[in-house]
């Protein structure tokens, strides 16, 4: 194998394929870059085992090869090379590349590529195609929710649901719920749902931040793992195993009371009322109080018994009963930071009930979070 590519693209796919590469690894091999040519390109590709990701960048080839080379290594000698042409060489004995730039040159041991874990590619039909923006707004608004402990493996991923038209993510860690659909052309006739981990659909949504076109969803035929593609990268990510909660069940249906306040103003009070919270076992208090129209608010409080309270207001528009409710000023803070609208809404039944979250104007994005038990 002989190349010769840009420094700049090659620096620039290594940071990108360099989120892939196994950092604690029982398969030494994993902590490589794969590269080889490919249809006239240079091809790069990195896997921790539970996610692979590939990309090509131009290259003028001389001569065909693969390889493995440690990542890390591989990688900091190039962002270390001036801006121009960077010639690749693969070398027999020993096994592994010469790369040159200039004055600048090095050579690095490697692992035949034969080593290298299989990577399922996206050569099969694609499920669907999902517009960029659309795929980044249902990951940023539910992958916070998963579980980051692994006791129900299946909560530490996103549900993923596609009926007819109609694509829905949901996550949930035993104490929230986030859900959001939307509306895409799938083309598919049957319902088909996978549950992905959540730590996968954090990179896609960094791999595809300035994307403007479609990313196309596919899942292999053995249905073990999903891939998706936007233009020249590609993210490989097996699929979580079991059965997701019916969330549906956990969505209250009715409401004794309804608030509808300024989310920046909410936000705010939260934030102040974290500051107490911290030595009050995290808990920021909630009361809605309905009066004659225009003196109808919301009160955000906290507690710490040994320093101190404190207690903001802010104006809101009520139906309904009185009503208290606990939540934790994590979670609280979590759902206001993702909900970013003009006016947020706020259901409640009892105390002891959940509290759901809404967006005014917006049917797609539902969060709802347990209550915690506190004395009034």
């Amino acid at each position: 194998m002989q190349l010769t590519c840009l420094q700049e693209n090659l620096s620039r796919a290594l940071a990108l394929v360099g989120r892939g590469v196994a950092t604690r690894t029982t398969l030494p091999v994993t902590q490589n870059i794969l590269i080889s040519t490919d249809s006239g390109r240079l091809k790069l590709t990195a896997t921790n085992l539970e996610i692979a990701i590939t990309t090509w960048i131009g290259a003028s080839i001389e001569t065909e090869g693969e390889v493995t080379i440690p990542a890390r290594l591989f990688s900091d000698f190039v962002n270390s090379l001036p801006s121009g042409e960077v010639t690749i060489t693969l070398t027999d004995s020993p096994l592994g590349v010469e790369l040159h730039s200039g004055k600048f040159e090095c050579r690095i041991l490697g692992v035949s590529a034969e080593e290298f874990p299989p990577i399922p590619t996206v050569d099969g039909d694609v499920l669907v195609s999902i517009p960029a923006a659309t795929l980044r707004k249902s990951i940023n608004q539910v992958a916070f929710a998963a579980a980051t402990e692994d006791s129900r493996p299946v909560l530490t991923g996103v549900q993923i649901e596609i009926q007819s038209n109609q694509l829905t993510f949901a996550a949930a860690d035993g104490f929230r719920l986030a859900v959001h659909k939307s509306s895409i052309d799938s083309g598919i006739s049957e319902s088909i749902d996978f549950i992905v981990p959540s730590r996968t659909l954090r990179e896609l949504e960094r791999i595809i931040a300035d994307v403007q076109t479609d990313v196309q969803m596919s899942i292999t035929p053995t249905k073990n793992q999903v891939l998706f593609k936007s233009g020249e990268i590609e993210l490989t990510s097996q699929l979580l195993a079991g059965s997701f909660p019916n969330y549906n069940q956990l969505i209250p249906q009715n409401y004794s009371t309804r608030a509808i306040v300024d989310a920046n103003e909410f936000s705010r009070a939260t934030r102040s009322a974290s500051i107490f919270a911290r030595d009050g076992s995290g808990i920021v208090r909630l009361q809605v109080s309905p009066g004659t129209g225009e003196d109808d608010k919301l009160i955000v409080s906290a507690r710490a018994e040994e320093l101190g309270d404190n207690s903001g207001e802010i104006i809101a528009q009520t139906e309904g009963d009185e009503s208290k409710i606990a939540f934790s000023s994590k979670y609280l803070s979590d759902v206001l930071n993702i909900l970013g609208s003009d006016k947020v809404i706020l259901e409640t039944t009892s105390p002891s009930s959940p509290g759901v979250f809404k967006q005014v104007g917006d049917e797609s994005y539902i969060h709802v979070i347990m209550p915690m038990f506190v004395q009034w």
